[in-house]
């Protein structure tokens, strides 16, 4: 069986660290990490040229994926509970290591020159009410709203 992306991460927190070098490497003024344990997500803003971007990626997608690869069952050691917090704890791990490789692959195609700034990082810009570009998008019917079970 083919093992799902980033399931192995140990960096956490280091993955984050990096991703703020790459980010001051690519001249951004400020630089910010933050856990959202409601949402269950990680979040990573920084200001690149007074453009201010929050990227927020979900650990409990992540588990729900993990999950999904490798279902639980009676065999497996320990109580469902155990194997559900083992899950969301990989998944708060990982998803720091996608945050940093998304970033340097992202901020690499703008200094290459095979995107721009905004084709890239737009759905993250916070506008001036503070909400994301895509969640105002989501929220005012610009998008059609389907959910992944759904997509192509």
């Amino acid at each position: 069986m083919k093992t799902l992306p980033y399931e192995s991460a140990t960096a956490g927190d280091r993955a984050l660290q990096e991703c703020q070098r790459v980010l001051e490497g690519f001249g951004c003024q400020s630089f910010a990490t933050g856990i959202d344990n409601e949402r269950q997500i990680v979040v990573v803003s920084f200001v690149w040229h007074s453009k201010r971007v929050q990227m927020e990626a979900s650990w409990k997608g992540y588990a729900a994926m993990w999950m999904k690869r490798y279902p639980w069952n009676n065999s497996r050691k320990g109580s469902r509970a155990e194997y559900d917090r083992k899950a969301l704890a990989q998944g708060r791990v990982s998803v720091c290591s996608v945050l940093r490789d998304w970033v340097k692959a992202q901020t690499v195609a703008i200094e290459c020159g095979i995107l721009q700034f905004e084709e890239v990082f737009m759905p993250h810009m916070l506008l001036n009410d503070g909400r994301r570009f895509i969640d105002a998008a989501k929220n005012s019917g610009l998008l059609p709203q389907i959910g992944l079970d759904q997509q192509p």
